[in-house]
């Protein structure tokens, strides 16, 4: 049996109590390295740091970005700190989101200038918003808030009403920023995304679910969905698509993120048994298959980070365009050489494979970030309102014949 002598015991406890402050003043690593092997320990790879205030409309380069012949981009309304999801009022006021600065904005256009109000503040992550019957949706990370009347007061916001809360986890801000989509079918749809970078979650999680709209008939849509930060009902068919996040730290061209299509609800797609459809994850995956999953329609790219998703429905683009998707792609950050940073278009026709080609590019000078598109928004003629969450502003896109 071990004896300790009376004077070291002493002395143990005496360099105890020394090294406390030490170990209790050593933080946490940051949650987006999770998942991160040894050997990349030393990676100098890490999230794109946001500015601390949004850059001025005359200061944002948009002489870079390269679009199609016929087609123009100018800033459309600028100082909307880390500006996400948009949504139409009906009275034709601009809601838009945001994630770090926590708060909510209103565009209104007064004769061709925009003005910007903050019309909500400290909510945590209120990045996706939806509109309906007078009333603005905000989702943040706990709840699902609905703002009554909301255009007749953009100067003296209601206080909100909480419609739902969402399954809480103690590590919930990961990937818990959410999309809000109107269905066909009256429905709210949005994301839950996985609380981790790779990990098994609770049923809660990696999924994509839909409600009422006054909050009730919660159900599960899609399953094993890492992370949904978009999607859009296909305009003749009437089908649910969005996009998904692949998991960080497995390599610069692995694994892919992924476009889904769910014709139907309870569909599983594979996260985190499978990746990109075809590679059994080595930890989660043992004994699966990718067969038993459904596939993805089409891999986008790795680490790419597609953000918004929407279909084209409207006339002053050309035919081509018509029902064809518009992916924004905020770009990578886990990768040595950045990718995404772009817009691009999904051609897609049943018994075809998809057509995948790039649409707006020009957004980063190798690891010069001079754009990232995030959101995506029509306007009444057609033409494309892109948020772009960098610079804090939004963007206007037509098309001249």
């Amino acid at each position: 049996m071990w004896r300790i002598a009376p004077t070291s015991l002493v002395v143990v406890l005496a360099v105890l109590f020394a090294l406390a402050p030490l170990a209790s003043a050593q933080q946490p690593p940051p949650i987006w390295q999770q998942g991160r092997p040894p050997e990349l320990m030393n990676s100098p790879l890490a999230p794109v740091p946001l500015p601390p205030a949004p850059t001025p409309a005359k200061d944002i380069p948009v002489g870079k970005v390269k679009l199609p012949p016929g087609f123009s981009i100018s800033v459309w309304a600028d100082g909307i700190h880390n500006a996400r999801q948009m949504a139409w009022g009906n009275k034709g006021t601009l809601f838009v989101g945001s994630r770090i600065p926590g708060q909510v904005y209103a565009v209104v256009d007064k004769g061709g200038k925009r003005e910007v109000k903050i019309i909500a503040k400290g909510l945590n992550q209120p990045s996706g918003i939806a509109f309906k019957d007078g009333a603005l949706y905000v989702a943040t990370i706990p709840t699902l808030l609905r703002y009554e009347n909301i255009e007749a007061n953009l100067d003296n916001p209601p206080a909100p009403t909480t419609i739902y809360e969402f399954p809480k986890l103690p590590h919930q801000v990961h990937h818990n920023w959410r999309f809000l989509l109107w269905g066909p079918d009256g429905k709210l749809y949005f994301n839950m995304g996985a609380p981790c970078n790779i990990c098994m979650p609770p049923d809660t999680h990696a999924n994509v679910s839909r409600m009422n709209p006054d909050g009730t008939g919660f159900e599960y849509v899609a399953f094993g969905v890492r992370n949904s930060t978009g999607g859009d009902f296909h305009p003749v068919t009437k089908e649910l698509y969005f996009v998904s996040h692949g998991r960080d730290w497995a390599g610069d061209d692995f694994p892919n993120d992924t476009l889904h299509h769910a014709p139907r609800k309870g569909l599983h797609f594979g996260w985190p048994y499978c990746h990109q459809g075809d590679t059994v994850d080595p930890d989660f995956g043992m004994g699966r298959s990718c067969s038993e999953f459904a596939p993805p329609l089409l891999k986008l790219g790795a680490h790419i980070a597609p953000i918004g998703f929407r279909f084209y429905t409207g006339t002053l683009f050309p035919a081509q365009y018509r029902n064809v998707a518009f992916s924004a792609q905020k770009g990578s950050w886990n990768r040595t050489v950045k990718n995404g940073y772009r817009v691009m278009t999904v051609e897609i026709k049943v018994g075809q494979p998809p057509k995948y080609e790039v649409f707006l590019d020009g957004c980063h000078e190798g690891d010069k970030v001079l754009c990232r598109p995030t959101h995506i928004e029509w306007m009444p003629d057609g033409s494309m309102l892109l948020s772009d969450d960098y610079h804090g502003a939004i963007y206007h896109i037509t098309y001249k014949r």
